[in-house]
């Protein structure tokens, strides 16, 4: 008989697999503007389940649909799928895995599955929130790309179904509880302020990284927070 899930594993898997679903559905998105890019089935369905990075990859088929050369089309999905190294120096010391195992969790290493495992309380809850998101998203990415790029034309825009939202609801989700910090909220509101300033002016990508950037400059010069005081201590 086995033994039933702890609450906060419970949680994390509720959170990964809400999460994974969500952003799963988006991919019809991109495999039905894939191919109104010019890309075929066969190609929309490789770019996913080899690339697996969503933000990368709508700006590789932007660049291709706006007549953009395919050096600059890599070489934005490039700058802009940048930000998963910063996302694998947050998760790897709390999976603490090796061999192929580290591979496939740098496969899944994107957003949400950051999201999922890093708001999470006790390393089994972390282990869990980011296998069932990242594995999550991986299968249901893939598996609607190709019904979307199957369905091409015949869904219209996408973005009309509201799939964009979606994705981007079941993040904010995730990360507003973490925002109850006063720091948390100075280091989004800044981060806020330096992506506006720069989507304008700046090639995709970069804005992401910036804001990347003001966290990890945040974290390395702010004072580290004093630990919680046990039971005994604070008795006395």
């Amino acid at each position: 008989m086995s033994r039933p899930l702890a609450p906060e594993v419970s949680a994390a898997v509720r959170q990964g697999a809400g999460v994974a679903v969500a952003t799963g559905l988006y991919g019809i998105s991109f495999g039905a503007l894939a191919v109104v890019a010019g890309l075929s089935v066969a190609q929309t369905a490789a770019l996913s389940l080899l690339l697996f990075s969503g933000g990368s990859q709508f700006a590789l088929i932007g660049v291709v649909a706006a007549g953009g050369s395919p050096l600059a089309a890599v070489a934005t999905s490039t700058l802009l799928g940048a930000r998963n190294a910063l996302y694998g120096a947050v998760v790897s010391p709390l999976l603490s895995l090796h061999g192929w195992r580290r591979a496939v969790a740098a496969q899944v290493t994107i957003d949400e599955s950051t999201a999922v495992a890093v708001g999470q309380r006790t390393p089994a809850a972390v282990r869990a929130g980011f296998w069932t998101a990242g594995v999550g998203v991986f299968v249901l990415w893939n598996a609607f790309t190709l019904v979307g790029a199957l369905a091409g034309d015949a869904l219209g825009d996408p973005r009309a179904w509201g799939l964009d939202a979606a994705a981007g609801a079941a993040f904010l989700a995730l990360v507003w509880p973490r925002l109850a910090e006063r720091r948390a909220q100075a280091v989004a509101g800044l981060a806020v302020v330096v992506t506006l300033a720069l989507v304008p002016v700046a090639p995709a990508g970069i804005p992401v990284l910036a804001a990347a950037g003001v966290a990890i400059v945040v974290g390395a010069t702010a004072p580290a927070a004093p630990p919680p005081a046990t039971g005994t201590e604070a008795d006395r």
